[in-house]
């Protein structure tokens, strides 16, 4: 298999070297944070290096065989799933930070505008779902807020599976809805919003320092469904993390204790994608413009009437088919996003 474009292992192997020179400055650990993303990110290129390295040792194999014996049911089978592999190692290259790696936590947020924002809140969930779905990723919902006639006021989905962050992290703002009305008897065009916020779901391998006394910890009864339990019991738990303000809630779990242990894990993993959003404040302003997310700075519209389009306001990409982009069909917006870098 020819080297260069996505599959340049020299490339990957000469980051790699310059991320082990700086592992051997015995001066790495004076900076513990900077520390671990070095060697997260060099782990997270070798990783990708010796999955395009099999794939071309795998793909030397094949050629070989079909020299041989190009009639031969087993080698054809072989290079058709050999071609699926390189075309999903072309993807793989695209994801370069140590979080690209994580599985992640999905957020949905209804606007202003009552049962309109939070059917489409319900849409949206349902099409992440369908996504998730589609690459075999596992998810389950963390914490739903149900609407006050319908739909959902909000939603956390956590999504399990292989760079499943790399995958979601620009899925990150508003999202603009456009249709005639299901809820007006009028059938006007209505116009709805929703926000889409994503954290990686960070492992135990990285370090987030929390101190208890920054902690403001709630329990209350939770409101979705989810067995006799619910209801019953002030089960639920929301967490503040008072020098930020972030909070984070969880009823999914049947006990205050596991919901406790949930919640604490979203908030290592929200507080360490704030600092990662701090870095890159740091490192590029208008890169951290657009990790803001604004009510009428929506980054894709999806329009259902008069005419079907989804178009993401940032490349430009459009699909006509809304029906199958709401059927989890989000790939392409989502790789010409990671394509642009």
């Amino acid at each position: 298999m020819p080297s260069g474009g996505f599959f340049d292992p020299e490339k990957l192997k000469s980051q790699i070297a310059e991320l082990e020179e700086q592992t051997n400055n015995p001066n790495l650990w004076d900076n513990p944070d900077n520390a671990r993303g070095v060697l997260q990110k060099k782990s997270g290129l070798e990783k990708t290096l010796n999955e395009l390295l099999e794939l071309e040792s795998d793909f030397s194999t094949l050629k070989e065989l079909y020299e041989i014996a190009p009639d031969d049911k087993d080698v054809v089978e072989g290079i058709e799933k050999l071609q699926e592999r390189a075309h999903q190692a072309k993807f793989i290259t695209l994801f370069r930070e140590p979080a690209d790696n994580s599985g992640a936590f999905l957020f949905i947020q209804a606007g202003a505008g009552g049962t309109e924002a939070q059917d489409w809140v319900q849409m949206l969930s349902r099409m992440y779902a369908r996504w998730a779905e589609r690459h075999g990723f596992s998810y389950e919902v963390i914490e739903e807020h149900p609407g006050d006639t319908a739909g959902i006021k909000n939603i956390t989905y956590r999504i399990s599976g292989e760079r499943v962050y790399g995958w979601l992290k620009n899925e990150i703002g508003v999202h603009r809805l456009v249709r005639i009305s299901p809820f007006n008897a009028n059938g006007k065009r209505q116009t709805s919003f929703a926000s889409v916020d994503v954290w990686p779901d960070v492992d135990d391998t990285i370090e987030i320092e929390i101190n208890e006394k920054d902690l403001r910890i709630d329990t209350y009864r939770s409101s979705g469904a989810g067995g006799q339990h619910v209801n019953k019991t002030d089960s639920a738990v929301r967490i503040t993390h008072i020098p930020t303000n972030t909070v984070v809630t969880c009823q999914n779990e049947r006990s205050q204790i596991q919901n406790r242990e949930m919640a604490m894990k979203m908030l290592r993993s929200k507080l360490y994608e704030l600092e990662m959003q701090k870095r890159a404040e740091e490192e590029n302003a208008v890169l951290a413009q657009q990790k803001k997310i604004e009510w009428g700075s929506q980054i894709r519209n999806y329009v259902l009437y008069p005419y079907q389009l989804v178009k993401d306001v940032r490349t430009g990409v459009e699909n006509t088919d809304s029906g199958a982009v709401l059927d989890g069909d989000l790939d392409e917006f989502m790789l010409a996003l990671l394509q642009r870098g």
